[in-house]
This record gives C-alpha cells, structure tokens and sequence, in this order.
C-alpha cells in the first residue's frame, strides 16, 4: 500500500512545482523527481508531492491501488500510465 512508502524529498515542492516538467510513460519514472501530486483515495492522503522521488515500490503500489479501483485524486493522468516529473 502506497501510504506505507516513507517519502524521499529530493526538492522543495515549491521547487519541483515551478520547475520545468514533462510527461514521462510509468515505466520510466522511478528515479525521476515527482511534479505532481497524487492523492490514491481512500484514504486521500498524497502519497506523492511534488519534489519527491519517485521508487519502483511506490510506483508499482499506486498503480495496483489503481487497478483497484481507486481515484487518483491530483493526478494529470488518473491512469498512471503517465506521471509528470521534473525535466531531467
């Protein structure tokens, strides 16, 4: 389950907000740096903000929460089959 990953915070969110962004596919993802953020609800807690680094564990548990039929809230791409992160 996604809430019980411990974020990474690589920038401050208001860095990671304003910086210059891109969409990338899930798959390549992990070790980018989050530009959004990701709510799985329930419970409706973000388990992503932007700033944070984004691991293959937490990847792989926010897109079974998906599977499963829960919202994405705050997600450009409700599907998860895109994420926008900083522009490497």
């Amino acid at each position: 389950m996604s809430w019980r990953i411990s974020p990474q915070p690589v920038l401050s969110p208001r860095d990671a907000f304003f910086a210059p962004r891109e969409r990338v596919p899930a798959a390549d993802a992990a070790g980018r740096v989050a530009a959004e953020t990701i709510a799985p609800d329930p419970p409706g807690i973000p388990a992503i903000a932007p700033g944070e680094l984004l691991t293959t564990d937490l990847l792989d548990a926010l897109r079974d929460e998906a599977r499963a039929g829960s919202r994405m809230a705050g997600a450009c791409d409700p599907t998860l089959e895109t994420l926008l992160v900083v522009r490497a």
